[in-house]
């Protein structure tokens, strides 16, 4: 007799394997009825036992658990899911997880995801449209508790529909929207946006070169119309028209946020023989190609050119010399993109768009001119 339910048990509990045989002879996972026949108790109440959320006594929970270790028996959690009963994961879609800046997004995403006991999905995109929508879609059938679209992009007509889409299929879902770094949407739709002053900390590392004395700064920044790239680049202009320097179109190139980038548009400019005292790199990965071309050149860095980066990677510290750079709190983002969709009925309307600050910060990259 079940000693919580009075109910019989389902089978003998005799048996000691690990999965039970069927009819072809094959292994088959465990079930439910498998260990209430072990436990000696119902079905009811292997289901109460492992949920923890009804009154069982320690002696029958005790049972149900060995038989649960015994036979290596699974919760379908997806069926959990499906009824409720089980907190849905974080979803995070990325382009790259192995670029030093979205890896800190991901690191705290899943640091705040933990702390609610939820599970982190991470997944990238390598820039295929395509993929991110079968990624959104796939996170939908998970049953996450938000998904988190990390990264620039360029913002326009048909990137507001795909947003728009994504947020009121995830919503009816019961899902939530958060786009990290990423340009927000119009007004009245289910989604949640985490930036920060992308504009605001270019405006403040061209500000510092400007203050300086030079005049001539080399700005290397990222692919055309990417909304993180136009951002910095309006504040490297916003900075020369606040000190009175003209813009040189000259010296603004765009590229990719990496080294090998970074290291030939300097060389390609060195070769042009086009004067600059200073370099603004877009990335502290275009900055390390820009130090590699500067020194192969045999130009000294900050005697001769100086240099600014942004992000404040680990590494940047540690480079010689250590660089200045815009620190973004990546780690932050990630967090408060957590925070934002797991607590979004306790939000008041101005909280789903919430921009963090960034900071200058000096090291030994940049020297006054003379």
């Amino acid at each position: 007799m079940d000693q919580e339910t009075g109910a019989r048990p389902t089978g003998s509990g005799t048996g000691s394997g690990r999965r039970r045989r069927g009819g072809t002879g094959q292994d088959k996972p465990s079930t439910i009825r498998d260990v209430a026949a072990k436990a000696g108790v119902s079905v009811a109440t292997v289901s109460r036992a492992l949920a923890g959320n009804y009154p069982v006594s320690g002696d029958t929970r005790a049972r149900v658990m060995a038989a649960v270790e015994s036979l290596h028996y699974v919760v379908n959690v997806h069926a959990k899911a499906l009824s409720g009963r089980v907190a849905g994961p974080i979803g995070l879609v990325i382009q790259d997880i192995t670029g030093p800046s979205l890896a800190h997004v991901a690191a705290g995403v899943e640091q705040e995801a933990a702390t609610h006991g939820r599970l982190s999905l991470v997944c990238a995109t390598h820039g295929d449209s395509d993929r991110e929508d079968d990624l959104v879609q796939l996170m939908r059938e998970q049953h996450a508790a938000a998904v988190v679209l990390v990264g620039g992009a360029v913002p326009g007509e048909a990137y507001h529909r795909r947003m728009a889409q994504y947020a009121t299929a995830l919503d009816a879902a019961g899902s939530r929207l958060v786009l990290c770094g990423r340009p927000p949407l119009p007004e009245g739709l289910p989604v949640t946006v985490v930036h920060y002053d992308n504009k605001g900390g270019a405006f403040q590392a061209a500000d510092h070169l400007l203050t300086a004395g030079h005049r001539r700064i080399l700005f290397l920044g990222g692919e055309p119309l990417q909304s993180s790239s136009e951002e910095r680049r309006a504040g490297y202009r916003q900075a020369l028209r606040a000190h009175d320097v003209p813009y040189a179109e000259e010296l603004d190139l765009s590229g990719s946020y990496t080294r090998g980038s970074g290291y030939q548009r300097t060389r390609d400019v060195l070769r042009a023989g086009l004067d600059f005292t200073a370099v603004f790199a877009g990335t502290d990965m275009v900055a390390v190609g820009a130090l590699a071309a500067l020194r192969e050149a045999g130009l000294d860095v900050p005697g001769e050119v100086s240099v600014v980066g942004f992000d404040d990677v680990p590494f940047a510290a540690d480079l010689t010399p250590s660089l200045t750079t815009v620190r973004v709190p990546y780690e932050e983002l990630g967090r408060t993109a957590v925070r934002l969709a797991l607590g979004r009925a306790e939000q008041l309307a101005g909280d789903n768009h919430v921009v963090l600050s960034t900071q200058l910060v000096i090291r030994q990259s940049v020297r006054r001119t003379p």
